[in-house]
């Protein structure tokens, strides 16, 4: 018997961040499966023209335009509109990104991917601040909660009282990162890149830590004038104005929002990672530089240490000469990038799919 999965496929479209590329690879990988019919739908009228081209051809996409904001408004307060009524008929919908609409007869599915919501309310866009009665209310419809880490599955039943409703379902890494090969010389230039740079990879906004990180580098200077520089790479996200005045020109780079076959190469030429977060929900860039061969300096937080294992260097939240002092040792300190990529090895998007499905199969029989 073949299992209806409706899915929510909105954060295909736009930039791929960590939330769109686990939806993309969970897709793609689910897809493949003959149990499964794969159904794709999106919660917003921008850019949902752009969905049928963002899913395997084996995806079926059905979608009736409706205003984002509208559409939660209206979930918040009220159980309509249903699911169904956007998408067709459903036997399991999977709400892939915090929502999980009202259902008519369908088994509802939610990934709750982080509670910083709750945790850090300073640190998310306004937006994301309407988790705080979506999340409960999509709770409610859930038969089964997923996390992309054991530590947000600790956190969400902690927060809501679920029990073993809450289930991980660990990210994994594209196997072309194992193969990534660096820029060249001429092709870093062009890009107004260095050869040897340190390499930040996220949004730009308050929870990732860069203030910490700037500092640190700033020390880095101070000590060392050969320091190299850092580049960061991701989309411009949102929050204050970073602070580079005190640092050398040039010792901060922007090399803007990369596509992933571009981002592969950036991270597989990088000196090292620095991720320093105060809060993450699984840290993707980390098993990604891992897979690499590139070794990371991380804070030392529950989700960064059940990624990682024992090979990242971790150091307390905003501990800046603690953080220094790592990106200074591990400028100089020999790589086992065998040992980085073995561990990355563990993690894979076909597990995190085999996982997901053995959810849906847990809450439906047909």
């Amino acid at each position: 018997m073949v299992t209806r999965v409706v899915l929510d496929a909105t954060p295909l479209l736009g930039p791929r961040t960590g939330v769109g590329r686990y939806v993309e690879h969970l897709v793609r990988e689910l897809a493949a499966m003959p149990s499964l019919e794969v159904v794709a739908t999106a919660f917003t009228l921008r850019g949902a023209g752009a969905l049928p081209a963002a899913v395997p051809p084996a995806v079926r996409v059905r979608h009736r335009p409706a205003p984002a904001r509208a559409l939660q408004a209206a979930w918040e307060r009220l159980d309509l509109p249903p699911v169904e009524w956007l998408a067709g008929r459903a036997d399991v919908v999977h709400g892939t990104n915090f929502l999980l609409p009202p259902l008519r007869r369908a088994v509802g599915v939610l990934t709750v991917h982080d509670l910083s919501y709750l945790r850090y309310p300073d640190t998310v866009a306004a937006a994301s601040l309407r988790y705080r009665t979506l999340v409960p209310r999509g709770l409610r419809r859930a038969a089964v909660v997923l996390t992309p880490s054991h530590a947000v599955a600790a956190e969400v039943r902690d927060e809501y009282g679920l029990g073993d409703r809450v289930v991980a379902t660990p990210l994994g890494v594209d196997p072309d990162w194992f193969t990534a090969t660096p820029f060249g010389p001429q092709e870093l230039a062009a890009r107004g890149l260095p050869g040897r740079y340190l390499l930040f990879v996220g949004n730009v906004e308050p929870r990732k830590g860069l203030p910490s990180l700037l500092a640190a580098l700033r020390e880095l200077h101070a000590a060392d004038r050969d320091t190299p520089p850092l580049v960061l790479a991701g989309p411009p996200g949102w929050g204050p104005a970073l602070e580079t005045a005190a640092l050398p020109p040039g010792a901060v780079l922007q090399a803007g929002y990369l596509e992933t076959p571009d981002l592969r190469r950036l991270v597989a030429g990088a000196a090292l990672l620095a991720f320093p977060s105060r809060y993450e929900g699984f840290g993707l860039p980390p098993l990604e530089a891992f897979a690499a061969g590139v070794p990371v300096v991380a804070t030392d937080i529950p989700v960064i240490r059940e990624v990682t294992g024992s090979l990242a260097t971790l150091v307390p939240v905003g501990d800046v000469p603690a953080l220094a002092g790592a990106l200074a040792d591990a400028l100089v300190k020999p790589v086992d990038a065998d040992a980085l990529r073995a561990h990355a090895r563990g993690f894979s998007w076909a597990a995190t799919a085999r996982a997901t499905h053995a959810a849906y199969a847990q809450v439906y029989s047909g």
